[in-house]
């Protein structure tokens, strides 16, 4: 998820035909550097960039699916991460709009790849500039660990406003993971950012001890197809 993945993008939108009923559906792709791939506050590439991209389809019934890769090195000969997700979302009503879906994170040249993979069922409230979310651990690829289903859970609230009249926004972010399959029983993360045009500047940092305060610069990108 910096997260730029995990976020379906919403702009671009394309016109398909649907079976026998005209309907509308969104296909489009996006692409990011950032100088340090951050997940939950933590590296992703040990403090090298990242490219990253995916391809996102949503039609107006709320149900979207796509997929997501970035190099990613944390494990023993890891080069990357691809990412596979659905799942629905939509507004409740003028204040409130909501986000359920299922992902699941690979890394298929890994060394350890069966110790890698695992996958979690999300979901999330808006109402406003607030965002509420919620992640809970659906399976693990580890043979012999113990891990089952809900052994992690990750916490998060957002908070984004726009600075001015030019298009910044500033971003703020705390997030709490817990659980067996994480090694470490809880985890705090929080960061702030400021976004325009494309760019982000952000920092971000977590309660582990012995880190530091990462800052990261990243420009994104959404394309129609």
């Amino acid at each position: 998820m910096l997260k730029l993945k995990k976020v379906v993008a919403a702009s671009a939108l394309t016109l398909l035909t649907l079976s026998s009923t005209y309907s509308f559906a969104e296909v489009t792709a996006n692409a990011a550097a950032t100088s340090n791939y951050l997940w939950r506050g933590q590296e992703q590439t040990g403090g090298d960039a990242a490219i990253q991209g995916g391809i996102d389809y949503a039609s107006e019934s709320g149900f979207y699916a796509g997929t997501w890769i970035s190099n990613a090195s944390w494990a023993e000969d890891m080069t990357y991460e691809l990412d596979l997700y659905a799942g629905f979302g939509g507004d409740i009503n003028e204040t409130f709009s909501y986000d359920v879906g299922y992902i699941y994170y690979a890394y298929p040249d890994a060394a350890s790849f069966t110790d890698a993979d695992f996958s979690e069922i999300y979901g999330s409230i808006s109402m406003g500039s607030f965002t509420f979310g919620a992640a809970v651990l659906a399976s693990s690829a580890a043979s012999g660990d113990g891990t089952d289903f809900g052994d992690s859970l990750y916490l998060n609230a957002d908070y984004s406003f726009p600075i001015g009249n030019n298009g910044t926004e500033l971003a703020l972010h705390v997030g709490h993971y817990s659980g067996d399959f994480i090694g470490d029983d809880n985890i705090i993360d929080y960061g702030v950012s400021v976004s325009k045009d494309g760019f982000t500047l952000g920092v971000s940092d977590t309660d582990i001890d012995g880190t530091d305060v990462k800052v990261y610069v990243a420009y994104a990108v959404d394309f129609t197809l």
